[in-house]
């Protein structure tokens, strides 16, 4: 098994090599063993052959063989014959090749053809073929005519070593074919490594590989795709400190002077005048950084600290609104709440949902008109919980719909608000993979419009 710390490049020359090493070894395999079959072809019919001579040549001249059967058989370290009666007797060739043991004896009596079989004779493999005749005096013989089979694996190892010789130059050349276009395949990568080891921590642009292939096109769109969010991510979060910090400076700035101013009273009413400022400052610099926080907490990148569990919409709208109607009758507000939702189960994250809804809310009854009223109403379709917070207040224009969910942005300067109300709320419901906008209610006012599915995948 290959271990972790194994190159692709190796892994490539293994699997690329190892095929081509097992596929010259079986073409050797079976180069030898079809040259063996061939040459075994041609030994037993060049036996048989011989051993059909020598019945004809043994029915015509009967036993008188000592001359003619030499020349039929040209005896040698490698071939020879002999004829025996039926006790086993050999009557004329090499005394060695004696009659054949009983399993043979039957197949050879009962056909007229040669017959084959493999023998040992003197420790040495034999190719033996037989053939039953008679003599011209009617005297039934048996003739064998046997070939060394030490020649002809000689022949075939020297066969096999001179085709080894062309096979193991081709593995060499096949390996250095592989070796060299696994070099120029992994060139792209390569680069695409000396790009992001010479690259600043702080370069997020495109990379950019010429004549890549397909494969590494696709890791470099990824990676792309990756710098893409993770600079914009980062563009984010400096407009973020940016804007706190601009934010933050006003507050605290003002804070800073009215302490100075404080320091400087010497009556009571005025002493009491100013830290009445200053409290109204450190309110306001508590909330918008209550709100920084929570703004903070609700964007996509903090999602892995923010967990999401099993809850009851509408029992969190009710609480909620329950809670509020204090404050609201202290601005002289009608607060009511509609569900028409006995119970809204879905996946989210309670605290964010909360702080989505106070929201919601405060942001009504900090902007319409007094004696006014705001009603939150929960519905439900096939796939989404629907919340709308409407209003009787003066409404916003079309054209600033889409402003309104921008940060610290404001359109009316009056209050202790800081712009972020609606950029959270966004921020939230887009963490639910849910939709927010602001509608026109009749006759007059303003309606913003919550839909968050009922299955949401967690974060």
């Amino acid at each position: 098994m290959l271990t972790t710390k194994t190159s692709l490049r190796q892994q490539l020359l293994l699997w690329l090599l190892l095929p081509q090493l097992v596929y010259c070894l079986a073409g050797a395999v079976l180069f030898f063993s079809v040259t063996l079959f061939y040459a075994n072809r041609v030994i037993d019919s060049r036996l048989a052959e011989t051993a059909e001579a020598l019945s004809e040549l043994s029915q015509t001249q009967g036993t008188d063989l000592d001359a003619l059967a030499p020349i039929v058989v040209q005896e040698t370290a490698f071939r020879f014959y002999s004829i025996s009666n039926k006790n086993g007797d050999v009557l004329h060739g090499n005394l060695s090749l004696k009659a054949p043991t009983d399993e043979y004896v039957q197949e050879i009596y009962s056909s007229s053809a040669p017959s084959f079989f493999d023998t040992t004779i003197n420790n040495e493999a034999f190719r033996v073929a037989a053939i039953n005749t008679q003599f011209a005096n009617k005297e039934p013989v048996l003739i064998q005519v046997a070939f060394n089979l030490n020649l002809r694996n000689l022949y075939a190892r020297q066969i096999l070593i001179s085709t080894a010789l062309p096979l193991a130059l081709l593995i060499i050349v096949t390996c250095f074919l592989v070796w060299w276009g696994i070099g120029r395949g992994l060139r792209p990568l390569a680069q695409l490594q000396s790009l992001m080891e010479h690259r600043k921590a702080q370069d997020l642009s495109p990379l950019s590989l010429q004549d890549a292939p397909q494969e590494l096109q696709g890791l470099s769109s990824a990676l792309n795709h990756l710098l893409s969010g993770t600079e914009e991510s980062i563009n984010r979060q400096r407009r973020f400190i940016a804007d706190a910090a601009h934010q933050l400076r006003t507050p605290l700035a003002g804070l800073k002077s009215q302490t100075e101013l404080a320091m400087r009273e010497s009556s009571p009413e005025g002493l009491r005048e100013r830290l009445n400022m200053v409290h109204t400052s450190a309110t306001r610099s508590i909330h918008l950084v209550n709100q920084l926080l929570t703004l903070a907490r609700s964007e996509p990148g903090s999602q892995t600290g923010i967990p999401k569990v099993q809850m009851d919409l509408a029992k969190i709208i009710r609480d909620l609104t329950a809670e509020l109607v204090p404050r609201a009758l202290a601005a002289r507000i009608d607060l009511g709440c509609d569900c028409f939702v006995p119970t809204a189960n879905m996946h989210g994250n309670s605290a964010l949902l909360r702080e989505m809804f106070i929201n919601l809310v405060e942001n009504a009854i900090k902007y319409i008109p007094r004696d006014g009223s705001i009603t939150v109403r929960l519905t439900e379709d096939a796939h989404n919980y629907i919340v709308d917070v409407e209003d009787n207040g003066l409404g916003i224009p079309d054209a600033d719909k889409a402003r309104v969910f921008e940060r610290f942005y404001r359109r009316e300067q009056t209050g202790n608000g800081c712009g972020l109300g609606m950029s959270i709320v966004k921020e939230i419901v887009e963490r639910h993979a849910g939709t927010v906008e602001l509608l026109d209610a009749q006759p007059h006012g303003l309606i913003v419009h919550v839909v968050l599915p009922k299955t949401d995948l967690p974060a």
